[in-house]
C-alpha cells in the first residue's frame, strides 16, 4: 500500500505520524523499549497533544532481532499467529542498543530519528527519516508501516511463490493468497519474508495481508505495512543468504523429509479427462511396456462423483471396486495419491452432517457461508474447530487405511473475510493462515497411518511455516515455453522463501502442449525435486505426443533414479538445515554479481547446475561461475566464469557439475527407492586438494560415509559403513571395488 504522493507529500485523506525525537528508553533483561515523539520536544508544552510511538526490540534467537512498532496499545490480541520457535539468547542491552549474536539494533539519540542494524560494525540496513510511520485514514482505518534501506546494488528475493521477476525490486506485492494461476501477479503461496544480497532477511510477523513496496514507492527502501495499530518484524542476519535461510527455517519450521518413493515419476488421470479403472490400467501398462518406471499414480478430482466434492466416496460407476483396485496397484509397486480440497459441496452427503455439527464456516448471522464457485453451494470446513479437524481427518484416515499413500491437498486460497470462525480468529489474519491448518491436518493423518517419514502431500497453497508439510507444486500453468519459464521463476522465488521441495505440471496444465514444449519440459521436470505428468483436459502419457517423447522421458527418468543417492542427500539437507533442493543462483553464489538476476537456471542440490531449455530449436544460454565445471552428460569441461551458448537436442540439457564435487550415483534406474549404498559409484569431478566427506544414505539411517582426500596427484578414498560393493569413477575411468574393500587410492593423470 502506498502512502505518499511523491517524495514530500502524503496521499489525500491520510494522516501520517513519524517518530521524530527519541524521548527516553526502558531497558529490560532482554529487551529495549524506546519512546519517540512525532515532533521535536523542546519544552513541557510540546508534550501536550503529542503522540508517542513505542518501539520495542527483543532477541528471539541468535543473530535475530524483533522490532515491534506500536501506536495505541489497547487493541485486543488477534489470532491466528505464526508459530515462531524462539531460542534462548544472552542479549546485550543498553539505553540505545540491543545486540543478539552478531546483530545489533541501535537507535539514534535526540531529534535525528534513526534505527540502524549493524553487523560486525557495518550497517546492513536501517530505518531513517520518515521510514517508520503510523497512518490514519479518513474512513477510520489505521496502518503501520516500516521502510528499511536498500544499498546500491542490493537485490530483494522471496515473498513466496511469485511468477514475475525473481528480483523483487520495483514491485508492489500484497501478501494475500489467491487462486490466480501462474501468469498473474497473484500467488497461491504468499510468505511475508525476504532476504537480500546485503547479508540479512526480514520476516514480517503478521499472518494477514502485508503490503510490500520493494524499491517502488521509495526506490531506495523496502516498505511493508499492515492494518492496525502495531507492526512486528524480525531482522535475521546471515551473513550469507544460505545462513539467512537456515536461521529463518529454524524459527518457522524445517521441512519434513519426504519418502524416497515420492521423488519418482508421478502420472495422473489429468483433470477433466474421462477415465475409469480400465483407462488407468491402460496407462500404467503402457508406461511399463515402454520401460517408463512409474512411482506414483494420481487420481484427480473425478475419482469422486461430480457435484459432490468432497464427499470422500469413490464414484462406483467408474471405480466399482476401489479397495481391490488400490491393492492391485500396490501389487504392481505403485503408490497412490488422491485429490482433495477443503470444500464440501451442498450435494455431498457430508454437507448436512457438517452443517448440523458446526463444522462449516459461518456468516455473522449464523448461516453457513456458501457460494457456487467451484462446487455448487459449497461450504468451507472450519479447521479452527477441533471437532471439525478430527471429522475431516477421519474421512481421510479411512482412505489411507484403504491403501491411499498421499493426498493432493488442492485449493485453500479462496477463503472469505466476511465470516465468523469457531475459535474467534480474525478473518483477515485467517485468510492466508487457513492453508497452514488445512495442510497440517492432512499431513498428520498420513504420518499417523503411514508412519514417520512416509507422509507427503502435493499441496498448492501455503504461508509461513507451510514448508513443514511438503511437497508443494506451482499451480495452474499453461502449455507454453513462457509458462515454463514463469513456473521456474515461481519455484525459485518459493525456494527463496524457506521451502525445500517443489514441483510443477510437466508440459503445463492448461491446453495441450506442442511436442517440443512437452519434451523440453520433461528435462526440467525430472531435474526438479519432484516430478509429475499432469494436465487439464488432455492425457499426459508421452506416446500421445510422439515416440521421441517416450525416449526423452525414459532417459531423464532413468537419470533421476540413478541420481537418487545425491538427490536424497540434498533432501536430507533441506530437512535438517532448511536449504532447498532447488537453489537460486543468488542463494548459492552470493559473492558473484553476475548471478543477481538469473532466473532461468538453478542448482539442484549443492553441486549440479541445471539450465532448462526454453526453445523448440534447443538454443540456450547460461552462466557458469568461476572454476572448471564438467558437463555431466558428456564429460566435457567448461571454464568459468563465462556465459555459454549451446544448442541441445531433446535428449539433452545443460547439466554441469561443480568443480571438486563428488556425486554418488546409484546402481538402479527402475525405481527411486532402493538401497543407495549397494553398488554406488562415486563420480569425482576435478577433485580439490584436501578432504571431502560424502554421505550415501542407507535405509533406517544406516549410511555409508566416504572420505576423499587429494594430495597432489594422489586421491585416497575410504569408506565406513556396511560392506557393500562400490565403484569410483574419475573421468571415463571406473574402478570396481568389492564389498569388503574399504579403501582405495588413485593416481590422477
Amino acid at each position: 500500500m502506498k502512502f505518499t504522493d511523491g517524495y514530500w507529500r502524503k496521499r489525500t485523506g491520510l494522516t501520517v505520524l513519524h517518530p521524530a525525537h527519541l524521548q527516553d528508553s526502558t531497558v529490560g533483561p532482554d529487551s529495549l523499549t524506546v519512546y519517540a515523539a512525532t515532533r521535536p520536544v523542546h519544552h513541557r508544552g510540546d508534550t501536550l497533544n503529542a503522540p508517542l510511538i513505542t518501539v520495542t526490540c527483543t532477541a528471539p534467537a541468535p543473530d535475530v532481532i524483533r522490532v515491534t512498532v506500536e501506536h495505541f496499545q489497547g487493541e485486543e490480541p488477534r489470532t491466528p499467529a505464526f508459530a515462531i520457535a524462539e531460542q534462548p539468547v544472552d542479549a546485550a542491552v543498553d539505553d540505545l542498543s540491543l545486540t543478539s549474536g552478531a546483530l545489533t539494533a541501535k537507535f539514534t539519540a535526540g531529534e535525528v530519528w534513526g534505527l540502524d542494524f549493524l553487523a560486525g560494525g557495518r550497517r546492513i540496513t536501517g530505518s531513517g527519516w520518515k521510514g517508520m510511520g503510523v497512518v490514519d485514514t479518513q474512513d477510520g482505518g489505521h496502518y503501520v508501516h516500516e521502510q528499511l534501506d536498500l544499498g546500491v546494488g542490493e537485490a530483494v528475493y522471496g515473498l513466496g511463490e511469485r511468477f514475475g521477476p525473481l528480483v523483487k525490486n520495483g514491485q508492489s506485492i500484497d501478501i494475500w493468497n489467491e487462486d490466480g494461476g501462474t501468469s498473474s501477479e497473484q500467488a497461491y503461496k504468499n510468505v511475508p519474508f525476504y532476504f537480500t544480497n546485503g547479508g540479512y532477511g526480514v520476516l514480517v510477523d503478521h499472518p494477514g495481508k502485508v503490503s510490500f513496496e520493494v524499491a517502488s514507492e521509495m526506490v531506495s527502501r523496502t516498505q511493508f505495512s499492515v492494518a492496525g495499530q502495531s507492526l512486528s518484524y524480525l531482522v535475521i542476519y546471515g551473513p550469507t543468504p544460505a545462513e539467512v535461510i537456515r536461521k529463518y527455517t529454524a524459527l518457522t519450521g524445517r521441512p519434513a523429509l519426504p519418502p524416497a518413493w515420492s521423488f519418482g515419476l508421478w502420472l495422473t488421470t489429468s483433470f477433466t479427462t474421462s477415465y475409469d479403472e480400465e483407462t488407468v490400467n491402460k496407462f500404467i501398462g503402457g508406461m511399463a511396456d515402454r520401460d517408463l518406471p512409474l512411482s506414483v499414480f494420481h487420481f484427480d478430482t473425478f475419482w469422486m462423483r461430480e457435484f459432490s466434492w468432497c464427499d470422500f466416496e469413490w464414484d462406483t460407476r467408474v471405480f466399482p471396486d476401489p479397495a481391490g483396485m488400490l491393492k492391485r496397484l500396490a501389487d504392481r509397486g505403485l503408490r497412490v495419491c488422491l485429490w482433495i480440497n477443503p470444500y464440501i459441496a451442498q450435494r455431498s452427503a457430508l454437507f448436512a452432517e457438517a452443517r448440523a455439527n458446526g463444522y462449516l464456516v459461518r456468516k455473522a448471522n449464523g448461516d453457513v457461508f456458501q457460494w457456487d464457485l467451484w462446487q455448487a453451494g459449497m461450504g468451507l470446513v472450519d479447521f479452527t474447530n477441533p471437532d471439525a479437524r478430527e471429522w475431516y481427518a477421519g474421512k481421510l484416515r479411512v482412505l489411507a487405511e484403504m491403501g491411499v499413500d498421499a493426498f493432493k491437498s488442492d485449493f485453500g486460497e479462496r477463503v472469505p473475510t466476511d465470516v465468523v470462525w469457531h475459535d474467534g480468529s480474525d478473518p483477515e489474519r485467517m485468510h492466508n493462515y487457513y492453508t497452514q491448518i488445512y495442510n497440517q491436518v492432512v499431513f498428520d493423518v498420513l504420518r499417523e497411518v503411514r508412519g514417520e517419514g512416509e507422509a507427503v502431500l502435493f499441496a498448492r497453497s501455503a504461508t509461513v511455516g507451510g514448508q513443514q508439510f511438503p511437497v508443494h507444486w506451482g499451480g495452474d500453468n499453461s502449455s507454453t515455453f513462457e509458462s515454463m519459464a514463469e513456473s521456474l521463476r515461481g519455484g525459485l522465488s518459493l525456494m527463496s522463501s524457506g521451502f525445500g521441495f517443489w514441483s510443477h505440471d510437466i508440459g503445463g496444465f492448461e491446453g495441450m502442449p506442442d511436442p517440443a514444449v512437452f519434451k523440453r519440459w520433461i528435462a526440467f521436470g525430472m531435474l526438479s525435486s519432484h516430478s509429475r505428468l499432469h494436465g487439464s483436459s488432455s492425457y499426459r502419457v508421452p506416446w500421445n505426443f510422439d515416440e521421441e517423447a517416450v525416449d526423452v522421458l525414459r532417459s531423464f527418468t532413468h537419470l533421476k533414479y540413478r541420481l537418487m543417492p545425491y538427490l536424497f542427500g540434498a533432501a536430507r539437507e533441506a530437512h535438517l538445515d532448511g536449504l532447498p533442493v532447488m537453489r537460486p543462483m543468488a542463494l548459492a553464489f552470493p559473492g558473484d554479481p553476475a548471478v543477481t538476476h538469473l532466473d532461468r537456471q538453478y542448482l539442484l542440490g549443492g553441486d549440479l547446475l541445471v539450465a532448462p531449455v526454453f526453445s523448440a530449436a534447443g538454443d540456450v544460454s547460461y552462466y557458469v561461475p568461476a572454476g572448471r565445471w564438467t558437463k555431466y552428460l558428456t564429460g566435457e569441461s567448461v571454464e568459468g566464469p563465462a556465459w555459454i551458448r549451446e544448442t541441445h537436442g531433446f535428449d539433452s540439457v545443460p547439466l554441469l557439475v561443480r568443480p571438486g564435487a563428488v556425486i554418488p550415483v546409484g546402481a538402479r534406474q527402475d525405481k527411486p527407492d532402493y538401497d543407495y549404498r549397494d553398488g554406488v559409484t562415486l563420480r569425482l569431478f576435478e577433485p580439490a586438494e584436501g578432504r571431502t566427506a560424502v554421505v550415501v544414505p542407507g535405509p533406517a539411517g544406516s549410511d555409508s560415509v566416504f572420505t576423499v582426500v587429494r594430495e597432489g596427484s594422489t586421491v585416497r578414498i575410504g569408506r565406513s559403513g556396511e560392506a557393500l560393493p562400490w565403484r569410483v569413477q574419475v573421468g571415463s575411468e571406473i574402478t570396481g571395488l568389492s564389498a569388503d574393500q574399504d579403501s582405495c587410492a588413485l593416481t590422477l593423470g
